[in-house]
């Protein structure tokens, strides 16, 4: 075995700096020119790729007053050796809706975190939070009055509603078909309890998604996805259409043959869509955006289920309610999100997120908890057995 590395050399880590790629290895010895707690980052990470293990160790909770979560905890077991890494908690910030900020504000969040932290930071990972990366236990309660004073809040972590997060929607794209920001910004208020104090058998994830196309992941990275969508027709421009063929665009094989539903018919004048087999998948409107449109009976699809791999494999979202109209203040959301967590909570085991529960228990049972008909949207996969008996069979005996 090759000795520990000393005098805070890195040559494991150098090597990550090789190559055209931006490197997180390079950030973090910007930051430790300044910063001793970076600094002694580098040398725990460099003494972690040489180990073969990790050096951080759950050493207990912590988080600021009132609030059960917000903050990771984050201890180092060469506390002796990096003292400035004997304590690196993490503590997420509830993002902006769409991720728009000023300088001013991101400068303000920087020098509050060079003043209390490492000055590292994460731009919303998976959760969706701006992540400040590395501080003290003694540094957490004046970090977040300074937050606040600045309308800034925590984020979620632990067994709670995690940050709800969005795409640009309506303030970037024109095929938002409804307003992302609104309802992040609604979900967020509503469910401040929620949010700050997990009382939840694990995390749950909403991603707002103004489109099909799906931009933040939402069908893979969340309990509920609320994807946009329509259900009339989809809008035709014949003159945009042709403009494209002349132009050089293959209707028939860029746009017809691709069809997933194969619900389209390009006869050189007239392209024509037969609406009720479309799957609103956005692939006609994505090539020929100036003379495709989605219709105007807009709202979106509600999903449920999503999530990574964690104790089980990873799951995503299936159909929950195919088409619900998204308009404040969202009663009809908000009560079906309701009746979700309250079956869960009285249902659902430690560390089980709600796409496993309805494994477990079957959609059947769920859908009769939550008050919903089931509908042919909410079939994930075809039946493999063919002996199942509904309510009906039995009562019928």
């Amino acid at each position: 075995m090759a000795d520990q590395p000393k005098d805070n050399k890195t040559p494991m880590l150098d090597e990550l700096e090789k190559g055209k790629w931006p490197s997180f290895v390079r950030e973090i010895k910007r930051a430790a020119e300044k910063s001793p707690k970076s600094k002694a980052l580098l040398t725990q990470l460099e003494r972690s790729y040489h180990d073969k293990v990790t050096h951080w160790k759950h050493g207990g909770l912590v988080g600021v007053r009132g609030y059960g979560g917000g903050v990771i905890g984050r201890y180092s077991d060469l506390a002796e050796e990096l003292p400035d890494a004997a304590h690196f908690h993490t503590v997420r910030v509830n993002q902006t809706s769409g991720w728009f900020y000023s300088t001013k504000s991101l400068r303000k969040i920087c020098d509050m975190w060079e003043k209390r932290g490492s000055g590292l930071t994460n731009m919303h990972g998976s959760t969706g939070d701006m992540v400040l990366l590395g501080t003290t236990t003694d540094q957490l309660e004046p970090l977040f009055s300074e937050l606040t004073a600045e309308n800034w809040d925590l984020g979620g972590s632990g067994s709670n509603m995690r940050t709800p997060s969005c795409c640009v929607g309506p303030a970037r794209c024109e095929f938002a078909c409804y307003d992302t920001l609104a309802v992040t910004y609604d979900i967020t208020q509503t469910w401040q309890d929620e949010l700050h104090r997990p009382q939840f058998p694990y995390k749950y994830k909403f991603k707002m998604a103004g489109c099909p196309n799906d931009c933040v992941a939402s069908q893979a990275r969340s309990d509920m996805a609320i994807i946009g969508t329509w259900r009339d027709d989809i809008r035709v421009d014949q003159a945009a259409v042709a403009a494209y063929a002349k132009a050089g665009t293959d209707i028939n094989t860029e746009v017809v043959g691709l069809c997933p539903s194969k619900c389209m018919n390009w006869d050189g004048k007239e392209l024509k869509i037969a609406n009720k087999f479309c799957r609103r998948c956005m692939h006609c409107i994505n090539v020929l955006p100036k003379a495709l449109r989605p219709g105007t009976d807009k709202g979106a699809t509600i999903m449920i289920g999503g999530k990574a791999p964690i104790l089980q494999g990873a799951q995503l979202c299936a159909v929950l309610v195919p088409f619900m109209k998204m308009e404040p203040p969202y009663k009809e959301l908000k009560d079906l999100v309701a009746k979700i967590w309250e079956f869960w909570g009285e249902y659902g085991k430690g560390r089980e997120r709600i796409g496993e529960l309805i494994q477990r228990v079957g959609l059947g049972q769920f859908l009769e908890a939550i008050e919903l008909e089931p509908v042919p949207q909410m079939v994930n996969s075809p039946r493999a057995n063919p002996f199942i008996f509904y309510e009906e069979y039995y009562e019928a005996e």
